[in-house]
């Protein structure tokens, strides 16, 4: 029997996903329900034995990431929110799925799947299985994106970006298919996000992905100017102090 804790402050919500879980996987048991972040910390802090959490992620009291701040919680937890603004930090948070409410049964089965898959390691004693797989969910290694095109708002994958870029105080990002979308942080937040052994902040206006990084030029003799191998109207050029560092960067040597 796989032991679960539930924290939602809503209720109405928590006896939902309760029911949801009796009903899609019975094989997991709600030993404890939690409803704000400083009764969560105060629980964690005694110690648990259960095997993974569902946590909304706006609670009553401040955002749940705090709890895990606070408390060293080393399970898996599945994120439940109304929200998809927060779903970097859920993986900076022991996330290994991130599920929007009305949280679909195909969605739940398919989280609590993943979830199942991960606890054969856990189960046979390969902690350093687990310490594995929420490293590469966290920290600045994201492997997507949440992106704003129209009135819509997708999941656009890393390995798809080209580039980002600002343009009059607004940032955009240009994937391998030459299609444009919105960001909502600034290229500075996005530096310190992103995997820098992917992604090279070229100059004040650019961050690149070094995939779709054909080759270099010279330009103006002492600048360098990029090829991509996406055909763009951009002109993109690194200063003559950043081209060292470029270089390193270019040929792994950072």
């Amino acid at each position: 029997m796989t032991k679960a804790i539930v924290i939602e402050d809503e209720k109405l919500a928590s006896q939902y996903l309760i029911s949801k879980l009796k009903e899609l996987a019975p094989d997991i048991q709600v030993e404890t329900t939690l409803t704000d972040v400083a009764g969560s910390i105060q629980y964690f802090t005694k110690g648990t034995d259960a095997d993974v959490i569902f946590s909304d992620v706006q609670l009553a009291d401040g955002l749940s990431f705090s709890i895990f701040k606070k408390v060293a919680v080393d399970m898996p937890v599945i994120f439940i929110t109304a929200y998809d603004k927060f779903i970097v930090n859920a993986f900076d948070n022991n996330g290994i799925d991130y599920l929007l409410k009305p949280v679909s049964d195909e969605d739940l089965l398919k989280a609590v799947n993943k979830y199942r898959k991960l606890e054969k390691h856990f189960s046979s004693g390969n902690h350093h299985f687990i310490d594995q797989v929420l490293n590469q969910l966290s920290g600045k290694k994201q492997n997507r994106i949440v992106v704003k095109r129209g009135q819509e708002h997708l999941f656009l994958r890393m390995d798809d970006v080209v580039l980002f870029y600002t343009e009059n105080k607004i940032v955009y990002i240009i994937d391998k298919n030459g299609k444009k979308y919105l960001a909502d942080k600034n290229l500075s937040d996005l530096e310190e996000e992103l995997d820098s052994c992917i992604f090279f902040r070229a100059n004040r206006q650019y961050i690149v992905n070094i995939d779709y990084v054909k080759g270099y030029r010279t330009y103006e003799r002492v600048k360098l100017q990029l090829d991509l191998h996406v055909s763009l109207n951009h002109c993109i050029v690194i200063s003559q102090e950043t081209a060292p560092l470029f270089k390193k960067w270019i040929f792994n040597e950072a």
